[in-house]
């Protein structure tokens, strides 16, 4: 055979090898593009997760930030309707004060000042009545213990057969307004008999 003479299989063989190799690059470059795919969208759904998460999370702060304005705004309605008359409820509270003074200052057996006495005993209890109707009770502790969160102690005396802290005397009447502490009771309070010590 010469030089010149080129064997048909052997051009198969070589262009198959080509083809083969072309293949092979192909293919190669195909799995390196899917691969390099595959990351790509693997990062863009995970960025896209995060996003859904973090607007999932601002949603629920948005929804549970929007329940507590309601909530608060809510309680303040009622609180407003509840302690309106606060400010009326003070300024009327010395009016009872003087009832009962007046009461206490009356000659009980004078026949001439009952009818009197009477019609401001009538009008004491209309008004102390009107009072507890809007929420407004009397604090009248005589005989009760000390309680400096409705109470103001005024003085404390010893007192025979008293039990210590126990107030003996109202001064001034308190009064509350729906739970809430208008004005405490001024009273006197007994104090523990003093141990003689000589003994």
């Amino acid at each position: 055979m010469s030089e010149q003479e080129i064997n048909p299989k052997d051009v198969e063989v070589e262009n198959v090898e080509s083809v083969e190799e072309a293949i092979e690059t192909v293919e190669g470059e195909l799995v390196d593009d899917s691969a390099q795919r595959v990351t790509e969208l693997e990062a863009a759904l995970a960025a896209s997760e995060a996003v859904v998460s973090s607007q999932k999370d601002a949603v629920l702060r948005a929804k549970a930030s929007e329940e507590n304005i309601r909530r608060r705004a809510a309680q303040d309605v009622e609180k407003a309707h509840k302690f309106a008359l606060n400010k009326f409820a003070n300024e009327l509270l010395p009016v009872a004060d003087n009832l009962e003074r007046a009461i206490g200052a009356a000659d009980q057996e004078n026949e001439a000042t009952k009818a009197l006495l009477e019609g401001i005993e009538m009008t004491l209890n209309s008004f102390n009545a009107a009072l507890e109707k809007s929420g407004i009770n009397q604090i009248d502790p005589k005989g009760e213990i000390f309680n400096p969160e409705l109470h103001q102690a005024m003085t404390m005396i010893e007192v025979p057969g008293a039990e210590p802290n126990s107030v003996i005397d109202v001064m001034q009447k308190g009064y509350e307004m729906n739970g809430r502490l208008l004005r405490p009771a001024m009273v006197v309070v007994a104090k523990a008999s003093a141990v003689d010590t000589n003994a």
